[in-house]
């Protein structure tokens, strides 16, 4: 499953990447209109900022501090900083998902979510329909604002 896993984060990380190259201004990136709540570049940290907690620190114990509030509220950072963060949360997986095992994959995970009632396993998939949800949510901004 880890393997699968890998491949699906990847393509999404890369479709995200994808997204973010195509505004066409980078100040677009960072435009809310309508009805609209977050910016794709707000949506972007947001998933780089997740990703790196819940599997980089929680589960491959990297280093990494999360700051929730400043992905919503950072913004104007460069495109190519964006994408390299996202490049950098790919490589991240890459290290981490192959290390974790079948023992941790069917310990429970943090409290934070299901008041830990869920295996880091079904939490993985979770993260990755989380992933999706969000790069749905990019596409959408892109079309509407570009």
């Amino acid at each position: 499953m880890l393997n699968s896993l890998i491949k699906l984060y990847d393509r999404d990380l890369r479709r995200l990447c994808e997204e973010i190259e195509s505004y066409k201004n980078e100040i677009d990136l960072w435009k809310i209109e309508s009805e609209i709540n977050n910016s794709a570049g707000n949506i972007c940290l947001h998933l780089i900022g997740n990703l790196n907690h819940y599997i980089g620190h929680q589960l491959g114990g990297t280093n990494y501090v999360r700051d929730r509030p400043l992905e919503f509220s950072d913004k104007n950072i460069p495109k190519a900083i964006l994408i390299e963060r996202v490049n950098s949360t790919r490589l991240m997986l890459h290290e981490v998902l192959p290390s974790i095992s079948a023992e941790v994959l069917a310990q429970k995970h943090t409290t934070e979510f299901y008041e830990g009632n869920d295996t880091n396993e079904f939490f993985l998939i979770h993260l990755l329909s989380h992933l999706n949800y969000h790069l749905g949510q990019v596409n959408y901004h892109r079309r509407l604002i570009n």
